[in-house]
């Protein structure tokens, strides 16, 4: 998982803002899931599946972060 998580962290910055896009921002949403599975975090757990279900609203908060900080905000 830590090959997973380290490819998603060195992506381009442009192909992380394709990513963003509201369609495509489910990748976020499993590499949040993938992330917090790797920490053994249960609260990142239990939160990015429900992300996943507002993944619509979500997708401008990695927009954002992506713009302003050139990675995607979570919390482990």
């Amino acid at each position: 998982m830590k090959d997973i998580i380290k490819t998603f962290d060195e992506l381009p910055f442009i192909v992380k803002l394709i990513l963003c896009i509201p369609v495509l921002d489910i990748v976020w949403t499993v590499y949040r899931l993938i992330r917090s599975l790797d920490a053994k975090n249960t609260v990142g757990i239990v939160a990015s599946i429900i992300l996943f279900f507002f993944a619509p609203l979500v997708w401008l908060v990695d927009l954002i972060c992506v713009l302003v900080n050139k990675k995607i905000w979570w919390l482990c």
